[in-house]
């Protein structure tokens, strides 16, 4: 499983992390130890987690690897919809980035039930 090049989740989260930055460079320069740093934070360990448990030795490892990732998928959630609450983030970008992420979510829980692990 160290093809993770190849995940179709790990494209579609680092596409994710790539919108996320973008969006995030919009939000106000008092933010970036605050908000900012925080939601690229979550947004880059989304793919980074899911790489980082593709390349360990087995199965039981990538699907604790893929729980982190969900883990920080919810937190990059939390902070967009305080972001949006707080009027920094226009509705627009926060609908297109939470189908994004609820597309990635969805993968990512996919996957882990793929791998068959009793938990």
């Amino acid at each position: 499983m160290h093809r993770y090049k190849e995940l179709k989740v790990w494209q579609k989260a680092i596409d994710l992390a790539v919108e996320v930055y973008k969006i995030t460079e919009k939000l106000p320069k008092d933010e970036r130890f605050g908000l900012i740093s925080q939601m690229n934070r979550a947004v880059v360990s989304i793919p980074s987690n899911i790489a980082e448990g593709a390349g360990r030795n087995g199965k039981k490892e990538f699907h604790n690897f893929l729980g982190i990732a969900l883990g920080s998928s919810f937190e990059l959630d939390t902070q967009m919809v305080i972001s949006n609450r707080l009027n920094y983030l226009n509705d627009e970008d926060f609908k297109n980035v939470e189908k994004e992420l609820e597309h990635v979510q969805n993968m990512i829980v996919k996957l882990k039930m793929s791998l068959n692990i009793d938990t």
